[in-house]
């Protein structure tokens, strides 16, 4: 049981970060948050990789629902692009999770 609450924190982390990054950029951006310019640059690729990483689960899921809407793709590859979206937002939260645990001492 531990183990259950130790993954949905870290999917709460995980969707808190996305969430928040994702917010930010399309504020100040003031576009929608998709995996393309002006969110993703090759002459900026620190950047765009820390975009990614951070904001990367929610521009994932926009781009498909947009492809979606437009029917390019079709609903196996749309469930797909949920869960990698699942699975990367629950490795970003272990990630943050376990850093602000080394942050802290523990």
């Amino acid at each position: 049981m531990d183990m259950l609450w130790a993954v949905a924190f870290a999917l709460a982390v995980g969707l808190t970060i996305a969430g928040f990054a994702g917010s930010v950029m399309e504020i100040a951006a003031g576009a929608r948050l998709r995996l393309a310019p002006p969110f993703i640059d090759r002459r900026r690729i620190a950047l765009s990789l820390a975009a990614s990483l951070a904001a990367g689960p929610f521009m994932l899921v926009n781009d498909a629902l947009a492809a979606r809407a437009t029917r390019r793709i079709g609903v196996p590859s749309f469930v797909a692009c949920l869960a990698i979206a699942l699975g990367w937002t629950l490795a970003t939260g272990i990630v943050a999770t376990e850093l602000a645990i080394l942050a802290s001492g523990g």
